[in-house]
Formats: C-alpha cells, structure tokens, sequence
C-alpha cells in the first residue's frame, strides 16, 4: 500500500457506511487492537482495502512511555496487523498506559526528562525490531505537566525522534489543547518541531470544561483547530491529515463538511 496522501478519516465500525461512500478517499486509519491479526477483518474494511484505500493500524496499549518493557504480546500483535493489512507504516503513542501491573484505561502524559525519553526511545526500539514498516509518534493531550520537566515540548519530542529514528504523527488538535491549556501560542510550536518528519497529521474537535479544554474527539474541530492546519500547511504541508471522531457521530453531511473544511485549510481535495 501507498503512503497516506490528503485527507483521510479515522475508520470506526459506526461511520463504516460514511466511510465506503466516500468517493475520493485515499488512506484511513483504524486502531490497532480493534483488529484481529488473522481471520477476518471487521465488516467494511476489507472493501477499503480491495479499493486499494490505505489503512493504518493505530496502537493506543503499547505504553511506549512505561518504565516497564513493552508487552511482547502486544508488540506481536500490532506487527502482525501491520502485515495483514499490508500498512506502509503504523502510528502509537507518547505515553504510557500502565505501570506496575495496573492498566490506567487511559493515555497518560509524560514528564519531559532525560530519563523519560531513554524509556521511550528503548521501547520504540524494542517494537521497530518486530515491525515490518516504520513507526510514527503522536505527542498526547494532557491537562497537566509533570512539575519536573527538563525539556521544552519540541526539545523533548526532537529527541525521541533524532534518537529513534521514528516518524511524527502531528495531532494538531493536541497541540491547539495542550496550548490553550498552558496560555501559549499554538502556532509556536510549529516553529520549533521537524515538520519534515510528519508521517501524517490528526484533526480532531473538542470543548472546555470547568476552565479545560478537553480533546474529546465527539466534538465538531474548531475554527482555531482548522487555522492551526492551515498555519503548519504554511510552514510545511504534510503529506496526509486525517478526521478523528470517537463517538457522538454526527449525521454524514456533518461529517461531510468537517472532512470539506479539513481539505480547504491543508489546500488537498476533498473527498467526499
């Protein structure tokens, strides 16, 4: 399978329908440990795939930031889903998910050491070796930062990058929160990123509460989010840029415009 290109969408079994309509669609994205490695895949996604549509597995339970050694497991796991789906390369997260034996059930942020991005490099390390493609990293939302930080974001992300030699996913919607939530400038960090590094980019909504602003992934992308697409397209434009919606589905003409407006701010075709 080709590289993602455009706009894509993140595949979920609600939108499937949505999904297998869309006219110009080049790549989706489906999370990884919703798949089976062997058998067969979940209804609508080996359409995609007969299409010639690019689908890239997803991971969210590596925990590539744990002080633990990733599961081997779930490391097999993800490598051999890559291969079923033929995925020119795959995506996880900045994060850890567990530790000392006890899942969180969420994705959780880490503190910005030396020693975290040692972790995370000789996790990313130990999953490349079983991965038949390249991987691509996506820094996470997180409403706090660890009060023990060392490195700025980009220095923290640069290295982990530099070190293992893994690609950037870019969610803009994460960078456009974890802004707003410390009072800086989103565009910032843009300046200060290897944007030529980006594998593709994620594009997602989200609401505030209690004074947060929450990635919540059931919320329409915002007007800032979509100039925050346009403002890395400016710098430089990343070879695909995807929607990601997790629940709370809007009806398709709903979705239709989000994916419009994703295409007008990056400057790609639409797809619908």
């Amino acid at each position: 399978m080709a590289d993602p290109y455009g706009v894509g969408v993140g595949w979920r079994p609600e939108i499937a329908g949505f999904v297998a309509e869309l006219p110009g669609l080049r790549f989706v994205e489906v999370v990884a440990e919703s798949v089976h490695a062997h058998g067969e895949l979940p209804p609508g996604l080996q359409e995609l795939l007969d299409r010639g549509v690019t689908v890239i597995p997803h991971g969210v339970r590596l925990s590539l930031g744990g002080a633990d050694p990733v599961d081997p497991a779930r490391v097999e796991h993800f490598a051999a889903v890559a291969a079923r789906l033929e995925a020119p390369l795959v995506s996880e997260h900045i994060a850890f998910v567990r530790a000392g034996g006890i899942e969180a059930g969420h994705l959780l942020p880490l503190p910005r050491t030396r020693e975290a991005v040692d972790a995370v490099v000789a996790n990313v390390r130990r999953v490349q070796a079983s991965l038949p493609v390249p991987i691509a990293l996506e820094p996470i939302a997180a409403l706090f930062d660890w009060p023990d930080d060392e490195l700025t974001e980009a220095q923290f992300l640069t290295e982990i990058l530099d070190r293992s030699g893994a690609r950037l996913l870019l969610d803009v919607a994460n960078v456009y929160a974890n802004a707003r939530n410390r009072g800086t400038d989103p565009a910032e960090l843009l300046d200060h990123l290897p944007l030529e590094r980006v594998a593709y980019v994620h594009v997602a909504g989200g609401a505030e509460h209690q004074g947060l602003y929450h990635d919540t992934h059931t919320d329409a992308v915002p007007e800032p989010v979509l100039d925050l697409v346009t403002a890395l397209c400016e710098r430089q434009r990343p070879p695909a840029l995807m929607l990601e919606r997790d629940g709370d589905y809007p009806p398709a003409a709903a979705l239709a415009a989000e994916l419009d407006a994703i295409a007008k701010a990056s400057g790609y075709p639409s797809v619908t």
